[in-house]
């Protein structure tokens, strides 16, 4: 399976890819069972669940470890790479030839509003190294902005290489609709749950749609709220899977 293939399944206009991301492999098991062809990881998820802070460039052993868990997995793996956990494009590459390596087939890129000649170096250089792996460009302007220099930002990236481009923070309809027309690669966006709907966003010509942390934060708040439960004398609500469903998703050997 290749980026371009990836690509051609799972980024078609009408039916976006709905991405969850998960943060370590009883999590993407778990979401595979439930028919889910292609998992992406979560920085934050993978951060906090090793003590690690998000976006500091900390976790790429980390990062490294659950691709190479996961990697052999039925199912399609993109890996949230932060920045690539460097600022040299080589560096980058290198990550990016071990992620295909072990069987990834996409990679998340964020520049963090940082400089965006830089980001397109590691754009290019990730491609050089390996051609195979579909790039997705965040850029952080809505994230960590007001949006200023957005299409810019995109513009370089795609010239670089990138094969989606990934806007976080943005959930405004018009301006969505705005960049799809001025894109001629993937778009996606963050879902949120106070921002469109995942048919809304089917509509307007988004065809990648990420969960990013939500999924793993849902995950801490279900375990907070059944001990309150718990605690004030009452069974917790919610789905609570068996013992042996989650030996079901344990790794096998071979």
């Amino acid at each position: 399976m290749t980026g371009r293939t990836f690509a051609a399944l799972h980024h078609r206009p009408g039916r976006p890819l709905l991405l969850p991301n998960a943060w370590d492999h009883a999590s993407a098991a778990a979401l595979a069972a439930r028919g889910f062809t292609a998992i992406g990881t979560t920085s934050l998820g993978v951060a906090a669940a090793a003590g690690l802070p998000d976006g500091a460039a900390v976790t790429r052993d980390r990062t490294l470890g659950l691709a190479l868990i996961l990697g052999t997995e039925p199912f399609l793996l993109s890996v949230d790479a932060e920045g690539g956990f460097s600022d040299e494009p080589d560096d980058v590459a290198e990550l990016a030839r071990q992620l295909w390596a072990v069987g990834a087939v996409g990679v998340n890129l964020e520049d963090g509003l940082g400089p965006a000649d830089r980001h397109a170096a590691k754009i290019a250089a990730v491609k050089a190294a390996a051609p195979g792996l579909f790039v997705n460009a965040r850029t952080d302007t809505y994230w960590l902005g007001d949006g200023r220099g957005t299409r810019e930002r995109l513009d370089a990236y795609r010239r670089a290489g990138a094969n989606g481009v990934f806007v976080p923070g943005l959930s405004d309809p018009e301006e969505i609709a705005g960049l799809v027309r001025h894109l001629d690669v993937p778009l996606n966006i963050l879902y949120s749950p106070t921002g469109p709907t995942v048919r809304h966003l089917a509509d307007l010509g988004v065809r990648r749609i990420s969960l990013g942390s939500l999924l793993y934060r849902r995950a801490l708040g279900a375990a907070l709220d059944a001990m309150a439960d718990i605690a004030g004398g009452r069974a917790p609500d919610g789905t609570t899977p068996s013992y042996d469903d989650v030996r079901a998703w344990e790794r096998r050997p071979g």
